[in-house]
């Protein structure tokens, strides 16, 4: 598969029960994306660096994957059928599934910055639309799916850790309302639908014990990536981690700051003890 769509850092062979995750770290901006915002403004839908955050994951046996497309081209975090009406230029042909994220503007393909900027001048044929989750959205949940099954294969569980980031403070179209101040990290579980509640608690403590401020479900609960994959009674758990960019970059420079190499090594001791924790004793060599 071509770098274009996805990396994988560190090993696929499933050496320890974690998985991790970047689906918005990406910024290749596709040549057909046609859009009426500057590459730039396009950057505002982006978990910056994050994918760098968590770089030192492969060190401790655990992979990370990472998209390289832009969330504003297509959002791998939404079912392939997440379709906002209100974008497209003829009536989608197949079924839907609305998470309601198309009232925000961010569908499947989003239609608004968080700022309530529209990022197209024009409506999108559903072939580009198709063509889109043809060559990214299910390359990119393929990968994501073999890594997990090859992970509950040779252990019998796997832990997978959704790694984004988020504004510090909530845009026009944002979670919790323009203005709304958002915590150090929040987790989100789906209300404890998506992992043991174990597993949440510990990631929460680990965090906590750095000094920060820790929310879970407030606001973000989670989306397709967690929901999608998780079942914790077969032993698949999945968290999403939300990381305020205040903690490590300069939103509006979109540059890191000082703060950016203590949060890379509090989260590299975080996946640390997450994989000596929950990785089991293998099962299958």
């Amino acid at each position: 598969m071509s770098d274009e769509v996805f990396t994988v850092d560190g090993p696929r062979d499933a050496p320890t029960a974690l998985v991790l995750d970047s689906p918005h770290s990406g910024r290749r901006m596709p040549a057909d994306f046609g859009a009426a915002c500057s590459a730039e403004a396009l950057r505002d839908g982006e978990d910056c660096f994050i994918d760098e955050l968590y770089a030192g994951a492969a060190a401790s046996g655990v992979p990370l994957l990472a998209a390289q497309f832009p969330r504003t081209y297509i959002d791998p975090n939404r079912h392939a059928a997440d379709i906002d009406p209100e974008l497209l230029a003829e009536p989608w042909p197949g079924p839907q599934v609305p998470s309601g994220k198309a009232a925000l503007g961010k569908a499947l393909i989003w239609r608004t910055l968080d700022d309530g900027r529209p990022i197209y001048a024009r409506r999108l044929p559903v072939a580009e639309v198709q063509q889109r989750i043809e060559r990214y959205h299910r390359p990119y949940h393929r990968a994501l799916v073999a890594l997990l099954d090859a992970a509950h294969a040779r252990h019998g569980v796997v832990y997978h850790l959704n790694c984004h980031s988020m504004n510090p403070v909530a845009g026009v179209m944002g979670e919790g309302g323009a203005g709304a101040a958002r915590a150090d990290i929040v987790l989100g579980d789906r209300d404890g639908t998506t992992c043991s509640p174990a597993f949440t608690a510990f990631v929460r403590e680990v965090l906590e014990g750095f000094g920060l401020q820790v929310k879970v479900n407030d606001p973000y609960k989670g989306v397709e990536l967690v929901r999608a994959y998780s079942d914790p009674a077969a032993g698949r758990h999945s968290l999403q981690l939300e990381i305020n960019k205040r903690l490590y970059m300069d939103p509006q420079r979109l540059q890191p700051h000082a703060g950016f190499a203590l949060l890379q090594a509090r989260l590299r001791t975080l996946v640390q003890r997450l994989a000596a924790r929950y990785t089991p004793p293998v099962r299958h060599a």
